[in-house]
């Protein structure tokens, strides 16, 4: 009997693409253990912008929170997003930095590494999956997936087999804004299984409407593992489903290997949570609508609702329309880049200034010019040339590797910055990511921990 696995999502993507990762752990502590027995293939529980967001808003150590999930999880694969070179933030840090991430993250409880690069540049790929192989883990290598003139067939093979070279233990095609259609689904996992032997896990959103026929095309050309959310926490822009396509697939005569009695206790326990985030206003009604935009702009969900964010706080809504058409413009003049975190922020933000200035590239932010300087890698197309020389002026193109430039005593400048704060290589590592951010929660830690002991002297006395 043919066997579909699944990839839990409800820990990371799902609440990322919901309600912007504000899953606190005590929210979901208590199902943890019914996760655990579920029988998973693996639980996305880290990464992408969980980080981030455990310290900037919810006062959580990022690490101490893997740590706890590892403990209430002993027998389930824990996975995590990582952004290759740029590891979880938005640039490129230096090779030792993303090494000593990739041996943190694999030392505090994760067993799988989804290693993704914004522009599919496989040289921004190598040092994690390097070390993620070297450490133990397994790398799942990812592919942006995109749609334009130079993102063909031809080109995704290529790139899986530089992947293979590499140590890929898995290959994931990541359809982060649901446009991958079930056509292309299955010629896509048709032709990576006929290049390498490797399992395919495919990941995709609800974002236009495609995604459960996607999966089943998918499932059908030989993918191995789906990414699904429990209900309470899916639809929208975060995944299809777990539910429905294990009952799906169980009646077609797949074995899943998941206990949907748990599936049941699951989606009892986040029905209430994603009730109050919705009264909370957190979960967005229109984070639950279909937006078939995405297929003609190719938009996803997440860049939508920011163009609209910047429009609107700019009072500048009726310029939107110009801002759609403009978007994949600017995406063509800049080597049709997959829109994925960084580059559809630097896409967009450049769409709206272009827009709102009557005049294209008239404002340029820092980012964009980092892009055009060669920054963020290899682009898929070249950048126009017209246009590069527009932003840079006289400054040249890097001719190699950014991250080659980059100094190689970060930590330990970082480590003495820091000094006493710093308790653990892992603080150094937080503050090195998001160093105003990381700072303002070593301080909160501190005055928390000094209020414990306070307390705790006078209820002794």
């Amino acid at each position: 009997m043919k066997k579909i696995q699944f990839t839990e999502t409800v820990l990371r993507d799902a609440n990322q693409s919901l309600v912007a990762t504000r899953l606190g752990f005590n929210q979901f502590e208590p199902i943890l253990k019914t996760i655990d027995q579920a029988g998973f293939y693996s639980v996305e529980c880290w990464g992408g912008a969980t980080f981030d967001v455990c310290l900037r808003f919810l006062n959580e150590d990022p690490w101490e929170r893997l740590r706890k999930i590892r403990a209430a999880m002993p027998n389930t694969k824990l996975q995590m997003l990582l952004r290759g070179q740029n590891i979880l933030g938005y640039k490129h840090y230096s090779d030792d930095i993303v090494r000593r991430f990739v041996r943190a993250a694999v030392r505090n409880g994760i067993d799988i590494i989804r290693i993704f690069d914004a522009l599919n540049d496989v040289t921004n790929l190598k040092v994690a999956v390097e070390e993620t192989v070297k450490s133990g883990a397994m790398a799942s290598c990812a592919i942006s997936y995109t749609t334009s003139p130079v993102h063909t067939l031809q080109k995704y093979v290529e790139m899986v087999k530089e992947l293979k070279k590499m140590g890929a233990a898995t290959i994931c095609i990541k359809d982060m804004a649901g446009i991958m259609s079930p056509k292309e689904a299955y010629d896509l996992i048709s032709a990576i299984k006929d290049a390498v032997d490797l399992p395919v896990v495919v990941h995709t959103h609800c974002t236009t409407g495609l995604a459960f026929m996607t999966y089943m095309k998918s499932v059908e050309a030989g993918a191995d593992v789906i990414d699904t959310a429990i209900s309470p926490f899916s639809g929208g822009t975060s995944q299809p489903a777990t539910e429905t396509l294990e009952y799906t697939f169980r009646q077609m005569g797949y074995e899943t290997g998941l206990d949907t009695d748990k599936l049941h206790e699951m989606a009892n326990f986040f029905k209430p949570i994603r009730a109050d985030f919705l009264a909370k206003g957190t979960l967005n009604p229109i984070s639950m609508a279909t937006d078939t935009q995405c297929l003609t702009y190719q938009i996803p969900g997440g860049m939508l609702s920011n163009l609209l964010s910047q429009l609107k706080s700019l009072n500048a809504l009726d310029k939107f329309d110009e801002a759609l058409l403009e978007t994949p413009r600017v995406r063509a003049d800049m080597g049709y880049p997959p829109l994925v975190t960084p580059t559809s922020q630097l896409i967009g933000t450049q769409a709206v200034q272009n827009v709102l200035a009557g005049e294209r590239y008239k404002n340029v932010g820092a980012e964009l010019k980092a892009y055009c300087r060669g920054e963020y890698g290899k682009t898929p197309a070249p950048i126009n040339k017209e246009v590069q020389a527009k932003i840079l002026g006289d400054e040249k193109p890097l001719t190699g590797r950014y991250a080659d430039t980059l100094p190689k005593d970060i930590f330990e400048k970082a480590q003495a910055e820091l000094g006493d704060t710093a308790r653990c290589e892992e603080d150094v590592l937080s503050y090195i990511s998001f160093p105003p951010v990381a700072e303002k929660f070593f301080a909160a830690r501190k005055e928390q921990e000094e209020k414990k002991v306070k307390y705790s002297i006078v209820s002794v006395d």
